[in-house]
C-alpha cells in the first residue's frame, strides 16, 4: 500500500513539473521504441525525489532540466576570459565556471608575485576594475556562476558590486561559491589555504549568514570531494570525508542559531569522477542516501530540500595522461558518462590537453561537446537512473554506502572532522591510498594506455602546443592594476580595511559584509586577505 501511495506521489510530482504524467511523457529511440522516463522492478526503493532520493533528487531529473553544463575558464587576462566565456556560452555552455590565477589562490594581487607567474593557470582578478572586464557583455543575472573563490571570497564580491552597479538585485544573482571548503584545502589543496582553521570557520560562518539573509539563489557551501580524490583518496573516502565536513558544517552553522531548513537546502557537493564507471556512479547514489539520512535523523530536517544531495561533478584530471592525449577524449567521455547516470546536477568536462597545459581552444570546444552530444545525441538523458535495478549495480550502492558509514562513524568518534584532521588521520589515509595506486601503475597491475601498457615511440607521439600566456597582456594587466591602485581614494581604502579587521576579531560583525565594502570602495584582492591573515593568523596545512 505504502509503494502504491509513494508511486502516485511521485507521478502527481512529475506532472506538476513536465506538465503531463510521465506514463504519458514517451519518447522513441532510433528503432522507434517507446522509451519511458523511468524503469522499475520488485527491488524495495523510493522514486525520484522521494527520500532516500536514490534514484535522483528530482521527481523528473533531466526529463525536466538537463544538467549544467560548465566549461572551467581561466585565461592569461580579464580580457582573455571574457573573450573565451562568450565563445563558450555560443558554443552551448548555459553556466559560467570562473578559474583565477595561482596568485590570486595564496592570497596575493598580480604585482606582488614574479610576473611570469601570472595567468599561467587561471585568470589574475585582483580588482572590481578586473572583474568588471572579465564579464562584460555577460548576462550574470541569467546564468548560473561557479566561482572558484577560497576563504575571503572577494570573487563574489566583486560580483555582488557589479550587480549593484548594473542594477540587478542580489536576488537574481545564481550560483555557488565553489571553494567556501577550507577543510578540503587544508588537507588535500594546500595553495586555496589562505587562514588558520579556526579563522577559517569564522570568515566561512560570517559567509553563510550574510547569503541566507540576502541571496536567496546562491549556494554558499560546496563541500569538495574533488581535492581529496585527485590526491588520491578512493572514491569511498572522497565520499565519506566531504560528508563528514559536512556534518561539521551544519553543527557549527546551527550553533549560529541558524534553523537546519533555512540554510540546508543551499549545501552542495562538488566530486571529482574517475574513470572507475559503476563504482562512480555508485558513489553517488549512496552519497544521496546517506545525506538525506542525516539531514532527517540526525539534524531533524523537515523540508525535503534539505535532504538533497546536490552535487557539480569534474571529470578526472588527474587520469588525463600527456602521453596520446587524444585518448583523453575517451577518458573524459567515460567519466562524463559516470557523472550523468549517477545523477549529477552540473558537470565539467576537462579537455583533452590540460596535463600538458592550458587547453587550446579547439580542445576547450570539443569538451563542452561531448557534454552536448551526450545530452542530446546519445539518449543517455532519457530515462531517470537507467542503472537502477541492476543486480551488480544495487549491491554496489548498498558497498559503497556501508564503506562510507564506516568513515564517517571512525570520524565522528574522533569527535569531527576538525579534529580527525587536526590530527592527521584525513592526510594519513589519502597519502596510503595514494602510495597504494602509484605501486599498482608502477608494478603494472594498474594499465593506464599509453603510459606503462600500448606504448608509442616518442617521436609518434603528437602533442598539441602548449599554450603561452601573451606576456604583452600580462604587461598590460600590471599596469592597470599600478594605476588602479595610484588613483583610488585611498583613506577609503584604509578606512574599508580597518572596518574589515575589526569585523574579522569581533563575534558580532559579518565579515563578508565588510569585504564587499572593502571590494566597493577601491580594495584590492591581495589587501582584503592580507588583512585577513593579520587578524585570524596564517593558514600552515602541514603543521598539524
Amino acid at each position: 500500500m505504502e509503494k502504491i501511495e509513494q508511486l502516485k506521489k511521485w507521478k502527481a510530482e512529475y506532472k506538476r513539473v513536465r506538465g503531463v504524467f510521465p506514463e504519458d511523457d514517451v519518447t522513441y529511440n532510433l528503432s522507434g521504441i517507446p522509451i519511458q522516463p523511468l524503469y522499475t522492478s520488485d527491488y524495495n526503493q523510493a522514486y525520484p525525489g522521494q527520500y532516500p532520493f536514490t534514484r535522483g533528487i528530482y521527481p523528473t531529473m533531466y526529463r525536466g532540466r538537463g544538467w549544467s553544463r560548465r566549461q572551467l575558464i581561466g585565461l592569461d587576462t580579464p580580457e582573455r576570459f571574457n573573450e573565451r566565456q562568450r565563445e563558450i556560452i555560443k558554443a552551448g555552455s548555459n553556466a559560467v565556471s570562473l578559474i583565477f590565477c595561482n596568485s590570486f589562490y595564496r592570497g596575493y594581487d598580480a604585482d606582488m608575485v614574479d610576473p611570469l607567474l601570472v595567468g599561467t593557470c587561471g585568470t589574475p582578478i585582483n580588482t572590481i576594475e578586473d572583474m568588471e572586464i572579465a564579464f562584460d557583455q555577460i548576462p550574470i543575472h541569467q546564468l548560473s556562476i561557479s566561482l572558484n573563490d577560497p576563504i575571503g571570497f572577494t570573487g563574489l564580491a566583486m560580483l555582488l558590486v557589479i550587480a549593484k552597479r548594473r542594477g540587478i538585485p542580489f536576488s537574481k544573482i545564481t550560483g555557488t561559491s565553489n571553494q567556501s571548503d577550507f577543510i578540503s584545502h587544508f588537507v588535500a589543496n594546500h595553495m586555496f589555504y589562505r587562514l588558520s582553521l579556526d579563522g577559517s570557520m569564522k570568515v566561512l560562518l560570517d559567509h553563510i549568514e550574510y547569503i541566507n539573509t540576502h541571496l536567496p539563489n546562491w549556494n554558499p557551501v560546496s563541500i569538495v570531494g574533488q581535492h581529496m580524490q585527485q590526491a588520491g583518496a578512493t572514491p569511498v573516502q572522497a565520499l565519506a570525508f566531504t560528508i563528514s565536513s559536512g556534518i561539521t558544517y551544519i553543527e557549527e552553522t546551527l550553533k549560529r542559531g541558524l534553523q537546519i531548513d533555512s540554510f540546508a537546502p543551499r549545501f552542495t557537493f562538488f566530486y571529482d569522477i574517475s574513470i572507475s564507471l559503476f563504482e562512480e556512479i555508485a558513489k553517488f547514489r549512496a552519497g544521496r542516501r546517506i545525506w538525506a539520512r542525516l539531514l532527517k535523523e540526525r539534524f531533524g530536517a523537515v523540508d525535503p530540500k534539505s535532504m538533497r544531495f546536490k552535487f557539480h561533478g569534474q571529470t578526472s584530471g588527474a587520469e588525463l595522461t600527456r602521453q596520446q592525449p587524444l585518448n583523453n577524449i575517451v577518458r573524459i567521455t567515460v567519466q562524463a558518462m559516470a557523472g550523468i547516470l549517477g545523477g549529477a546536477q552540473s558537470l565539467h568536462t576537462d579537455s583533452y590537453d590540460e596535463a600538458l597545459g592550458t587547453p587550446i581552444e579547439e580542445a576547450a570546444r570539443i569538451a563542452i561537446n561531448t557534454q552536448n552530444i551526450l545530452a542530446e545525441e546519445s539518449g543517455i538523458a532519457d530515462v531517470i537512473d537507467p542503472l537502477g535495478g541492476s543486480y551488480y549495480l544495487e549491491k554496489l550502492t548498498d558497498d559503497m554506502e556501508e564503506k562510507a558509514w564506516e568513515y564517517i562513524h571512525k570520524i565522528d568518534e574522533m569527535g569531527g572532522m576538525l579534529e580527525a584532521v587536526r590530527n592527521g588521520y584525513i592526510q594519513k589515509e589519502i597519502g596510503e591510498s595514494a602510495m597504494k595506486y602509484q605501486r599498482a601503475v608502477d608494478q603494472n597491475d594498474k594499465v593506464i594506455v599509453g603510459v606503462n601498457k600500448y606504448q608509442i615511440d616518442e617521436s609518434e607521439d603528437k602533442r598539441p602546443p602548449v599554450t603561452r600566456v601573451d606576456t604583452t597582456l600580462v604587461d598590460k594587466h600590471l599596469l592597470r592594476l599600478e594605476n588602479y591602485k595610484k588613483n583610488r581614494d585611498h583613506q577609503r581604502v584604509v578606512e574599508a580595511l580597518a572596518r574589515l579587521g575589526e569585523a574579522a576579531k569581533d563575534k558580532t560583525l559579518n565579515v563578508f559584509e565588510a569585504t564587499i565594502y572593502a571590494i566597493e570602495v577601491g580594495c584590492t584582492h591581495g589587501e582584503v586577505i592580507k588583512e585577513l591573515r593579520d587578524k585570524l593568523g596564517f593558514g600552515y596545512p602541514l603543521s598539524y
